[in-house]
């Protein structure tokens, strides 16, 4: 019932979504690439999960719900993927410095930059340029290289790649089939709770969440919240009467 939501936004039924249509949920458009940025999240998610305890139920729950999704993005080509991979993965050989020596494409991601343009008459100007203020009195070689490590460490992450292909667009029937196998609704919405994830995994990291606590709590202290303690079992059907 959830996918019909795009269909009720969408004037006409097109082979390709349109990213940035309205897709019938306040404030959710069009992914322009839900099936790149899914690969990258699930992906990225794994990988850090693998940063805790084997034991972990945490752990064990994330693990098994994005490989299974991320099992279903992946059997779902677009048109012309192979011809289009054959391409980047020569693209990908031709910059080992950015991508490395025997990188592959399969776990190679690529962020495209998404600019849309604007009209500069649609935009306000308030007589002011906007400029930065600068921190007030001198600083020392030492006070500033900390600065410094982050505006390099900025610039080297905004490293662009010329010439670069992007991943060829899902059909729309295919989107339909990932949101049929995911049972997540749309799948921008799928999109945004692997986005949830992918972040909260850093939480966990940092708390360490699965470590015992520092203070054992008293015996017995969680036993009203037991399952099963508060509501009676399972009855036996009435005799029959003779």
């Amino acid at each position: 019932m959830r996918p019909t939501y795009r269909l009720f936004a969408a004037v006409k039924s097109d082979r390709f979504l349109t990213a940035g249509n309205p897709t019938g949920l306040t404030g959710l458009l069009t992914h322009p690439a839900p099936r790149s940025q899914l690969l990258y999240l699930y992906s990225s998610t794994l990988a850090k999960v693998a940063q805790l305890p084997a034991h972990s139920v945490y752990r064990q729950s994330v693990e098994a719900i994005t490989k299974a999704r991320l099992d279903i993005i992946e059997a779902t080509k677009p048109p012309g993927y192979q011809e289009w991979a054959e391409r980047a993965q020569k693209k990908v050989k031709e910059n080992p410095d950015m991508f490395g020596k025997d990188a592959d494409i399969s776990k190679v991601y690529v962020q495209a930059r998404l600019t849309q343009e604007k009209d500069h008459l649609d935009m306000e100007w308030d007589g002011e340029k906007n400029v930065p203020s600068a921190l007030e009195g001198t600083r020392t070689a030492e006070e500033k290289d900390p600065h410094m490590k982050k505006i390099r460490a900025a610039l080297s992450k905004g490293e662009e790649l010329q010439g670069w292909e992007t991943e060829p667009p899902l059909e729309a029937s295919q989107i339909a089939e990932i949101e049929d196998k995911i049972g997540g609704g749309l799948i921008e919405e799928v999109i945004q709770v692997a986005e949830g994830e992918h972040t909260l995994v850093d939480t966990i990291l940092e708390f360490k969440s699965w470590e015992d606590l520092e203070e054992k709590p008293p015996q017995g202290q969680w036993d009203y919240f037991a399952r099963d303690q508060h509501t009676p079992g399972t009855q036996e059907p009435p005799k029959a009467k003779n």
